[in-house]
Formats: C-alpha cells, sequence, structure tokens
C-alpha cells in the first residue's frame, strides 16, 4: 500500500513540473511579456509599473495584465509601497525554468534596443534610486 502511494506522489509531482513548464512556455510566448521580462532583466533592480510602461511605451492597463500572468507563474515579484507597485525577477531554483528564462535573455539586441534605450532613460530620472513619481509622493 505504502510503495503505491509514493508511486502515486512520485506521478504527481512529475505532472506538476510538466504543467509549470507548460504554463511558463505559454506564458513566454507572448511579446509583451518578452519585453517586460528583458526590460526587468536589464534594469537588474526592482521597478516601478509606469517605468516598464514608460520602457516600453504601452497602456498601462495592458502592462499590468501582463505583469499578472508573469507573478501567477512566479517569474516575477510585486513589491507595494503606498500606491506604487515594484516589480522585480524572481530567482529560479529548477535549472529548466532558468534555462528557459537565459533565452530570454539572448533575444538579440535589435529587438530590444528602442526599450533598452528608454529604460535607461527613465531610470535616469529616478530620485533617490526610487521611481521618480513614488519619491515625489513620499518627499510631498
Amino acid at each position: 500500500m505504502l510503495k503505491y502511494a509514493r508511486k502515486r506522489i512520485y506521478a504527481y509531482k512529475e505532472i506538476s513540473v510538466m504543467k509549470s513548464f507548460i504554463n511558463i512556455a505559454k506564458v513566454l510566448s507572448d511579446e509583451t511579456r518578452l519585453r517586460i521580462l528583458r526590460v526587468l532583466m536589464l534594469a537588474d533592480r526592482p521597478l516601478c509599473i509606469c517605468e516598464i510602461v514608460d520602457s516600453l511605451e504601452l497602456a498601462q492597463y495592458n502592462v499590468s495584465r501582463h505583469m499578472k500572468e508573469l507573478k501567477v507563474t512566479g517569474l516575477v515579484s510585486e513589491q507595494k509601497e503606498g500606491r506604487f507597485v515594484f516589480y522585480s525577477l524572481l530567482p529560479q531554483n529548477d535549472p529548466g525554468i532558468r534555462h528557459m528564462l537565459k533565452a530570454v535573455e539572448l533575444i538579440p539586441d535589435e529587438y530590444i534596443a528602442s526599450d533598452r534605450e528608454r529604460l535607461k532613460k527613465r531610470l535616469g530620472k529616478r530620485v533617490d534610486g526610487k521611481c521618480c513619481y513614488a519619491g515625489a509622493s513620499r518627499k510631498g
């Protein structure tokens, strides 16, 4: 009986891991989510949603919707500071998921050059290392 239970648990873990890979592959199959992940990788620090929006030149609603999917799959975390939300990449323990994210890092520069430049410009506006809007609201 115990042997049968162990086999079922092992089979469940295999299915669970496979579903995790499938969900991440689905999330990575969208251009906007790839661009968001790439911007987070380039920043190498938590970004305010408005910094991501400005870097990608997309509507905040659209970016927020994609951030939710990235968060649900465990690729990004969110931290709230007052009315501002900051996002960062979560460290991944699974080597397979790390390899999938490494593929995102290998997206050729010509596809993300504009995003990179806008991100650099936007990060230059930070106040005390935080989003300029979040910094302004704390001082005001």
